[in-house]
């Protein structure tokens, strides 16, 4: 993932197929990366009967009495505002909205859960599924569970599916791919060295004239530069924990690129490109390229920015990856009201809510019949985004995951701010992250 933030951010470490975003994570949507606690285990939690045919009518109904509060991005709150008080009009619950990054909910919920405290809906991307769903932090969706998996692509389905267990609603696919100012870039770079070439002439940091951007301090986003030339997180396609690859020879060679791009393209520190002062540029049109996500759409065009969107560019001779995610509605496990937090969460993720969600901020939908339509498939932005998508890696669902954040944005950090050798840099994180893989069992 709006996974706006992850990817520390955790995203870390993922349209229509299975698309972050982040967050916004800063925006990303994983990139700080939320930690742990207990509860009852999922597999104890109540379960309700099997979804009917789709044509019947839900099998429950609104526990008397009950209010809900959902968790979700400011970025949302528009579309929440609109669908609430549809859906309070429609079954009599009122549902209150606070805001909270994806990114941290789950972190949140940890503690909040259990002490009654937590929304009763929450959402996060899908990497943080297998870390909420061990904790007993959220219910599976059992009442709809035919239906979401019928309406949603498979991938989006498997990912918010944990030991072969549907815990999410999901409503978004999303990675991220490169803005483009058309003012400065009438037709968008496909390689990096046409972005190095433009940056000797337009680079002016004394008048915040920058050729590109990312979120630097978010390895949701560094991540692209490693798996490019085959650095990866978790082995056999992220379902194995022993087998890490962030400090193999093809995460090495796409570190040692990206740092080279401090001199060439970017020469800030990583602290100085927050989501905030990023999309400052873009929008006051300082900033020529912005690596970002769907759920700054919306913004940039409100901002009235001339912008076009497109896959990332090339480096060292392979098109760029990204990571790529899923987000989904999950309801807590210690509502007071379970019917009517899963009614909410299917409510919210529906085929009518997807297309809304879509009209009012972008978000790529999982639902196969919203992508389907021609408003979707006939919108350049949404069709660069989904090119994008084909060429992206999932965030690993695996609770290991909340280990690797913190170790490898720190050698990232290192490798820009400080210069460190690229090697030393990332064996030492990968050593910290299983060292930390061991004291989290």
């Amino acid at each position: 993932m709006n996974l706006k933030k992850a990817a520390t951010f955790a995203m870390a470490v993922s349209m229509v197929a299975t698309m972050t975003a982040c967050g916004s994570k800063s925006e990303s949507g994983s990139s700080a990366s939320p930690e742990n606690s207990t509860a009852p285990s999922a597999s104890a939690a109540p379960s309700a009967s099997t979804a009917p045919a789709q044509s019947a009518a839900p099998a429950i109904t609104p526990e008397a009495g009950a209010t809900l509060k959902i968790w979700e991005d400011k970025p949302q709150q528009g579309f929440l505002d609109a669908r609430l008080k549809d859906f309070t009009d429609k079954y009599g619950v009122k549902v209150t909205f606070e805001e909270l990054p994806p990114t941290d909910q789950v972190t949140k919920l940890t503690t909040d859960g259990p002490a009654g405290l937590g929304a009763d809906v929450v959402v996060f991307p899908h990497d943080q599924v297998g870390r909420a769903a061990q904790a007993g932090l959220i219910l599976p969706n059992d009442v709809f569970a035919d239906e979401v998996t019928a309406a949603n692509s498979e991938k989006a389905v498997k990912a918010v599916t944990f030991e072969n267990i549907l815990y999410g609603y999901p409503y978004n696919n999303e990675t991220y791919a490169m803005f483009y100012n058309k003012k400065l870039f009438p037709t968008p770079p496909a390689t990096f060295d046409e972005i190095v070439n433009f940056a000797k002439t337009y680079n002016d940091p004394k008048n915040n004239k920058y050729t590109l951007m990312w979120e630097l301090q978010q390895f949701y986003y560094d991540f692209g530069f490693l798996a490019t030339t085959g650095g990866y997180v978790f082995g056999s396609d992220n379902t194995n924990k022993d087998d890490i690859g962030l400090n193999n020879e093809g995460a090495i060679e796409g570190a040692k690129f990206m740092q080279s791009l401090k001199s060439t393209v970017l020469p800030v520190k990583t602290g100085d490109v927050s989501g905030d002062i990023k999309n400052g540029l873009f929008q006051a049109g300082t900033l020529a390229l912005d690596i970002n996500g769907p759920w700054r759409i919306s913004d940039y065009k409100k901002a009235g920015v001339d912008f076009g969107v497109a896959p990332l560019p090339s480096f060292n001779g392979k098109p760029m990856s990204s990571f790529s995610g899923v987000k989904a509605y999950y309801v807590n496990a210690n509502t007071k009201y379970p019917n009517a937090s899963k009614l909410l969460a299917e409510f919210l993720s529906s085929k009518e809510s997807q297309m809304k969600n879509f009209e009012m901020t972008g978000n790529l939908p999982s639902n196969k019949e919203v992508a389907a339509d021609p408003k979707v498939t006939g919108d350049p932005i949404t069709q660069a985004f989904l090119k994008q998508f084909e060429n992206s890696v999932p965030m690993p669902a695996l609770a290991e995951m909340a280990s690797v954040w913190g170790p490898i944005t720190s050698a990232m950090t290192d490798i820009w701010d400080g210069g460190k050798d690229v090697k030393s840099s990332l064996d030492n994180a990968v050593t910290q992250i299983k060292d930390a893989m061991k004291t989290s069992k």
